[in-house]
């Protein structure tokens, strides 16, 4: 579950991380008046307007502006709210800005330079333990610096059972070239980040910037933050951070109908049962020449019900040109698929794409007869070579 720059923030702050503070806003007015208190608590009269949607590279859409006044915090929070934000991580339509953060400036003068620098802490899944990623080339794409200059990224790997130890804490502040009291912020900073993610249950926490003040403050300028869904019953509170309107609408509904699915951009849409299976099938149609339109996992209960539903959902696509059933009969009997199928078929009674249906296990024969008796313009397919074979056949005409 992706979370706002706001709300991934506020859980650093909870942990003890330094962190530009700042109020949402819906409206321009809303905006001045944050501003107006942004003023009262904390003395800045600079502010940052960051529009607030589930992508990166915001600066780059015209997603965040600095005012330097009330007027212009009115203003610009005014043409960013409802603008359709296009970022190098949005698609070509881009996502409608809904609400903007109000931050404090926090790039103010004094005896020495600010400074910039990338920190992320993630899952090594190769080698199992957490990660700390981290450079001085903070500001920029991660990406950028890693084809650029890959010597400029560093690595910290965290034992989970053990968590940050010190010498780790310190170790980072002095490969970023810190020293005095900007090492002593930099590696509380370090510890508090990692106890946040640790205690959150994240997959990500990205802050590009951290940013070293002119008077040696640590502090998190931005904050991407990504929650396991898995551990989310651990976090009940976290469930009021989801904003759906940051998702894919047919991925939130096909959740609401207990259906495991991901939105792609192919042609051939897939219902299947289990996981391995599914993506073995959308191999199949990558061969078959092809390209997967969405994975969808059905599970163990391919009633008619949900066989309608699936169809629904990827009807919805209108990329898809053919879609192909892939069920293994195994708890499920095959013959209740196909009156599935058939019960769906008819029942909507405006599916203009050809089915493939490939149905293998218990009652599979059965399941291919009444397909093939049904006089739908259904085709049937028994083996998996088969079922490739059709696909390859209906996207060729």
């Amino acid at each position: 579950m992706n979370l706002h720059e706001y709300q991934g923030k506020d859980i650093l702050s909870s942990f003890g991380v330094r962190i530009q503070r700042g109020i949402v806003a819906k409206n321009a007015n809303e905006a001045v008046a944050a501003a107006k208190q942004l003023t009262a608590e904390t003395g800045t009269s600079w502010y940052v307007i960051k529009a607030q949607v589930h992508a990166g590279g915001r600066g780059k859409g015209g997603g965040v502006k600095l005012a330097k006044s009330l007027k212009e915090v009115e203003e610009i929070s005014g043409k960013i709210i409802g603008m359709q934000l296009i970022t190098p991580q949005t698609s070509a339509e881009g996502k409608k800005v809904h609400q903007v953060l109000i931050a404090e400036d926090v790039y103010y003068p004094g005896a020495s330079e600010t400074k910039e620098f990338y920190v992320s802490v993630l899952l090594n899944r190769g080698t199992g333990r957490n990660m700390i990623m981290y450079s001085t080339e903070g500001g920029m794409d991660i990406e950028t610096v890693a084809e650029e200059t890959p010597h400029l990224i560093f690595t910290e790997e965290i034992d989970p059972a053990v968590g940050i130890l010190p010498f780790q804490a310190r170790r980072v502040a002095f490969n970023l070239g810190l020293e005095g009291n900007a090492f002593k912020e930099m590696t509380k900073f370090i510890t508090n980040l990692y106890t946040a993610y640790d205690k959150s249950d994240a997959s990500l926490f990205e802050i590009n910037p951290v940013l070293k003040t002119s008077d040696d403050k640590i502090i998190a300028v931005d904050a991407k933050v990504t929650i396991d869904d898995n551990a989310l019953y651990r976090h009940k509170d976290y469930l009021d951070l989801r904003d759906l309107r940051e998702e894919n609408a047919i991925e939130v509904e096909a959740g609401a109908l207990g259906l495991n699915y991901v939105d792609l951009d192919g042609n051939v849409g897939c219902m299947v049962n289990g996981a391995g299976l599914a993506m073995a099938t959308m191999d199949l149609i990558k061969q078959a020449g092809g390209e997967p339109a969405n994975f969808l996992d059905v599970g163990g209960t391919a009633d008619a019900a949900r066989v309608e539903a699936a169809f629904r959902i990827i009807l919805k696509d209108p990329g898809v040109k053919a879609i192909l059933i892939n069920i293994f009969g195994g708890i499920v009997r095959c013959d209740r698929v196909a009156q599935g199928v058939i019960d769906a078929y008819r029942n909507m009674g405006n599916i203009t794409v050809p089915i493939i249906v490939r149905l293998q296990g218990t009652n599979a024969d059965i399941a291919k007869k009444l397909l093939d008796d049904s006089g739908l313009d259904v085709l049937s397919a028994t083996e998996f070579q088969e079922a490739a074979d059709k696909v390859q056949a209906v996207l060729a005409n």
